[in-house]
């Protein structure tokens, strides 16, 4: 992952920095986190599975950690990163008991949770690393557990034009969908779906309604590999 002290230098205009290149498709960030969240809600509706206990990895300031514990009905979220600073900003921001954070190293997986959930981190994980990173989520998860896994697709022109916007992304090593799910599967999990959103931007956001029929397109700004702990 892109160390401590380069995300530490984000932590307190990360909304800012995202924001900036996010602005190219006429939405913020707010769309695309309640939107990732609400796909992985219906999801979890069609295989009945509940998520009680949820990991954000890789949680930056934990923007997004209250919308899983609402919009996914959870009891608890543990979100971990490396960034000590972010972390900070996520507990002062954070106003629900049911959420905490902690750095990744000082987190104990113990085969517990139901659920991790992880945005746009592995693309900045160098290549060499991504495999402590993935036992690392297989090792918090119980048997059964769900992990969703969402990337930035680099066949999308778009995601790879707000990437370039985005300070801390424009070095980032992308993962074609192909990639991700052979990933997934080298690491112990058993591929349930893989969905692409995000094919139009605000300008055309009367389009939107078709999202869940293209989803099975490869094409969409971002795709989730949902897949199950063996």
């Amino acid at each position: 992952m892109k160390t401590q002290v380069q995300f530490d230098e984000y932590a307190e205009n990360y909304d800012a920095a995202l924001n900036q290149g996010l602005s190219a498709t006429g939405e913020g960030k707010d769309y695309f986190a309640a939107a990732r969240i609400e796909w992985l809600a219906r999801c979890l509706g069609d295989l009945r599975q509940r998520a009680r206990r949820v990991m954000d990895y890789g949680c930056g300031d934990g923007s997004s950690s209250e919308l899983l514990i609402r919009l996914l009905d959870a009891e608890s979220l543990i979100g971990v990163d490396t960034s000590g600073k972010s972390l900070e900003v996520a507990t002062q921001n954070i106003g629900s008991e049911k959420c905490s954070f902690s750095e990744i190293a000082q987190y104990l997986p113990n085969q517990q949770l139901d659920l991790v959930y992880c945005n746009g981190v592995f693309h900045h994980i160098p290549p060499g690393e991504r495999a402590g990173a993935l036992e690392y989520v297989w090792r918090s998860l119980q048997a059964g557990g769900i992990f969703a896994l969402w990337e930035n697709n680099p066949w999308n022109p778009g995601t790879r034009y707000v990437m370039s916007r985005i300070p801390f992304d424009r070095d980032a090593i992308t993962l074609t969908p192909p990639e991700a799910r052979a990933f997934v599967r080298r690491g112990g999990f058993e591929v349930l779906r893989t969905d692409s959103l995000f094919f139009f931007p605000r300008q055309l956001k009367w389009l939107r309604r078709m999202e869940p029929y293209l989803s099975p397109l490869p094409l969409g700004g971002q795709y989730q590999v949902l897949c199950r702990k063996t």
